[in-house]
């Protein structure tokens, strides 16, 4: 792998720490990365193809040159390379989607009168900052809650307290009037000691404050005050109330997981403070395609924490992330204390890395439908999908075929069908296997094919009869010759096939020798990445299906309970178990059950 105008470099790299920059020959950054010795991490590029991972064969075909940095220590080559990320944004790097200018929330404490609002800079000029926040609307949300609780002043301008009228909010109960002089400074610099508090999740505090305030209004006769003091209060504690206690120890930590797909990853955050969640926020991650989890995990935490405001003493994991003895370290140069990066395995704080891994699931998952609810990029897909598989007219009606069966038992098929790029559940078709009785996937797709065409030549007046302009099978090269043949026989080979393959999501097409890959960033491939993964799964349901009634059918091989017995059992026992347990004469009392049919029902379950 190693060209001859690389060698002497690679001989000359410093076994010091630093950043190292692949580029193609236009120079173009392809991938940053960090060593503790130049010398070693950039040499174990340069193996043999056939042992390199298959990003890093991609990436090693297209480096034209090589740049380095040399830095004083292993941290400072974190901070480097973070940066370094940012500013290049190398397709090859794992990377924060859109990370440019994640938006925080300030509180200008070195101002005369500090106020609260959103900003995209994070500078260190004696304001609070807390975040980064995934969206502006995050912030916005919350920047809403803290002036319905606080009543802050949030002008765009520098408070001087100097204005003749106080503002529109004044009146209605939302600003304390700190721009006209309505307030004190001692006053309105308790509110936004209180605003502070209430981001730190210290809501306990906050409480104590503002009852004692409240108390102290109420002794010396200040009635109105007491009573704003009071609904303050109660405000407070509802927000407070509605927030999940999830750690008992009654700390602060950050929970983080992920969930991905394609070259994409979510990755979901709690924040815990005082042992209650106060917020959570997702981020995308694009560059994961082939990318171990530790890596994954190490460089979100990288990305988020290089510029996050606060790192508590606890950030609880899904996966270990690579290197993490020096992640460690450079998270407690920044925190100035200690950090514990912990994969819990079992118990209360395993529980609550699957709950935020769930909840990362569940945000892909709405990413997904948000991503087929775009008409612009199904009509790019599917533009780019007819020019790909040289397909004679747009696919604006594709099916999809899959088997699922365990060694061939309770084998079914699916079919689900897509239209101008998004499901179209009312046709779906699903399909017991009556046919094949041995493990022969190509047999059973092509029973499934069969029986669907064989509508299509009858000319059957129902849905059945629309063709389609695609026909995609879950499969490889095998599984296309399969359904070629069916094709063939029923002579109706005009229709368009394709069979994907997962492993590689390679595509293979009749006629052509080789497979077809289309680029990781595809919105074609992403299409039928969708089309196919919902015929998984709509043929995985109905195969477990199968197989609950065909077990709960070998449970109930007994002479004279049929069908309605079986179900009134099931309702007055609840499970095939509580039949089991449940004696003669409890059997007798159900509808339609004698005294010999309960004997055989104890006899036969």
């Amino acid at each position: 792998m190693e060209q001859g105008w690389l060698k002497e470099q690679l001989k000359t790299l410093p076994a010091k720490p630093g950043v190292y920059l692949f580029k193609d020959g236009a120079g173009k950054v392809l991938y940053v990365g960090k060593a503790a010795s130049l010398h070693q991490r950039v040499r174990s590029y340069f193996g043999a193809p056939q042992t390199l991972e298959p990003k890093i064969g991609r990436l090693m075909s297209r480096v034209q040159n090589l740049d380095f940095i040399i830095t004083d220590s292993e941290q400072e080559a974190f901070i480097l390379e973070n940066n370094l990320i940012k500013k290049h944004r190398p397709g090859f790097n794992v990377r924060l989607k859109d990370d440019k200018s994640y938006p925080y929330i300030k509180v200008s404490l070195n101002e005369e009168w500090p106020r609260a609002f959103l900003t995209r800079r994070f500078e260190d000029d004696g304001g609070r900052y807390f975040g980064p926040y995934a969206s502006a609307g995050s912030v916005r949300r919350t920047l809403d809650l803290l002036k319905k609780l606080f009543r802050y002043c949030s002008p765009r301008w520098v408070i001087t307290g100097r204005k003749p009228r106080p503002c529109f909010d004044y009146s209605i109960h939302r600003c304390s009037g700190a721009c006209s002089g309505e307030i004190s400074k001692e006053d309105y610099r308790e509110i936004i000691g209180r605003v502070i508090l209430f981001l730190e999740g210290k809501h306990e505090q906050v409480l104590r404050d503002l009852r004692r305030k409240m108390e102290q209004a109420a002794e010396a006769l200040q009635f109105e005050k007491a009573a704003q003091l009071r609904d303050q209060l109660e405000a407070v504690q509802s927000v407070a109330e509605g927030q999940k206690i999830i750690s008992a120890g009654g700390g602060d930590e950050d929970i983080i997981a992920f969930a991905r797909e394609r070259n994409e990853a979510c990755v979901q955050i709690f924040f815990v403070r005082s042992g209650k969640l106060i917020g959570r926020e997702n981020f995308i991650l694009e560059g994961t395609q082939d990318e171990e989890p530790g890596h994954i995990m190490a460089s979100f935490i990288q990305l988020f924490y290089g510029s996050a405001p606060h790192i508590p003493p606890t950030i609880l994991l899904q996966n270990e992330p690579e290197g993490v003895e020096s992640l460690s370290s450079w998270l407690e140069s920044l925190r100035a204390g200690k950090v514990s990066l912990r994969v819990p395995k079992r118990g209360q704080k395993r529980k609550l890395v699957d709950m935020v891994a769930e909840n990362a699931e569940q945000a892909l998952a709405q990413l997904k439908a948000k991503w087929l609810a775009d008409t612009g990029k199904t009509a790019t897909a599917l533009k780019e999908l007819q020019e790909r598989l040289n397909l004679p007219r747009l696919p604006n009606r594709m099916e999809c075929y899959d088997i699922s069966n365990i060694r061939g038992t309770s084998a079914v098929g699916s079919m689900v069908v897509f239209e101008n790029g998004r499901p179209k559940s009312s046709a779906y078709r699903r399909f017991k296997i009556k046919t094949v009785t041995s493990v022969d996937d190509y047999a059973m797709m092509q029973e499934v094919l069969r029986r669907r065409f064989k509508r299509v030549k009858a000319e059957d007046a129902s849905s059945w009869a629309v063709i389609p302009d695609l026909v995609l099978i879950d499969g490889g090269r095998g599984h296309l010759t399969s359904a070629q043949e069916v094709m063939h026989e029923l002579e109706i080979d005009s229709i368009p096939l394709a069979a994907l393959a997962k492993e590689k999501e390679e595509i293979f097409l009749p006629g052509a020798d080789g497979s077809l890959i289309l680029p990781r960033d595809s919105q074609a491939l992403y299409l039928v990445q969708r089309i196919r993964d919902e015929a998984h799964r709509f043929a995985l349901s109905y195969h477990l299906h199968v197989r609950k009634k065909a077990a709960l059918r070998s449970e109930w091989a007994v002479p004279g309970i049929g069908p309605k017995r079986k179900r009134a059992l099931l309702k007055k026992f609840g499970s095939v178990r509580g039949i089991k347990e449940a004696s003669v004469e409890d059997l007798m009392s159900v509808s339609g059950m004698t005294r010999q049919l309960a004997e055989r029902v104890k006899e036969g379950v």
